[in-house]
């Protein structure tokens, strides 16, 4: 175990706290789940952690807007704890609705550190909440990529479809800040077809980062699926390989993406 320790936001309608604290674990991090009024007054500080993870669910019930009511509440009370943060040699992680909140906090994709809005996660082009596993691919080799051929993993949002400028695309596509898109099961291009791209998300966008890199905004949830069982199609998988003679793994190749993490602070 590492000695740096991550801080898992939590809050109300946030919902994945466990499976991410369970996953920094495996991957040789030690973590502290915060609730987010502890932070405000002070009982905890962010300057204690070295990686501050936004965990998924459903802040607030989004009532507000997907991810609004928790930034709001970021921006006009840790700003400046948020800021000086960013400022040391540590990493932020938003997944689902910490993506959106990431996003509203104008921390992705922060072109010259700048905490503009450039980016939104808007509803779904089917409307409806999407539940399913998705394939997704590393669009650049970065800190967050290191080593992944691909991710299989579970989405559950209502407001997940990657929207933006072309300005802002043509911008993070230059800049290599597209970290994961969606894929089709061969890693060939989703090219937006439904199920594929899950929510109508633009170029298939999955996940991005900030300028400097140092902040990823995730859609699907890794976490989920950090075992080998938890996969869709786990019973094929354990078939085929016992055919072939090889033992079945304990863990998903979802690990690697969190490995990666604590390998960047060792």
């Amino acid at each position: 175990m590492i000695p740096e320790r991550a801080l898992i936001m939590s809050g109300y309608g946030i919902n994945s706290e466990m499976e991410t604290q369970e996953v920094l674990a495996r991957a040789g991090m030690g973590s502290e789940i915060v609730h987010i009024n502890d932070l405000i007054e002070g009982r905890k500080r962010m300057a204690d952690y070295r990686l501050i993870v936004f965990p998924g669910g459903f802040s607030y019930g989004d009532d507000t807007g997907a991810g609004n009511a928790y930034a709001n509440r970021v921006r006009n009370n840790l700003r400046e704890d948020l800021d000086a943060f960013l400022e040391g040699d540590n990493l932020v992680l938003g997944i689902c609705n910490g993506f959106q909140i990431l996003a509203n906090l104008g921390l992705v994709p922060a072109f010259s550190r700048k905490h503009s809005r450039d980016i939104a996660l808007m509803p779904n082009t089917k409307g409806v909440l999407e539940c399913r596993f998705v394939t997704l691919r590393p669009a650049a080799e970065n800190l967050w990529t290191k080593g992944i051929e691909r991710i299989c993993c579970p989405v559950s949002h209502g407001e997940g479809n990657f929207s933006c400028s072309e300005e802002t695309l043509k911008r993070l596509e230059k800049n290599r800040q597209v970290a994961f898109t969606y894929t089709r099961d061969d890693l060939s291009p989703a090219h937006g077809e439904y199920p594929f791209n899950p929510n109508g998300s633009l170029a298939d966008i999955a996940g991005i980062t900030s300028e400097d890199g140092k902040v990823l905004g995730l859609m699907p949830h890794p976490e989920r699926a950090m075992e080998f069982v938890n996969l869709y199609d786990w019973p094929l998988r354990k078939e085929v390989l016992r055919r072939q003679g090889r033992d079945l793994p304990s863990e998903s190749l979802n690990m690697a993406f969190f490995t990666n993490i604590v390998d960047y602070f060792r």
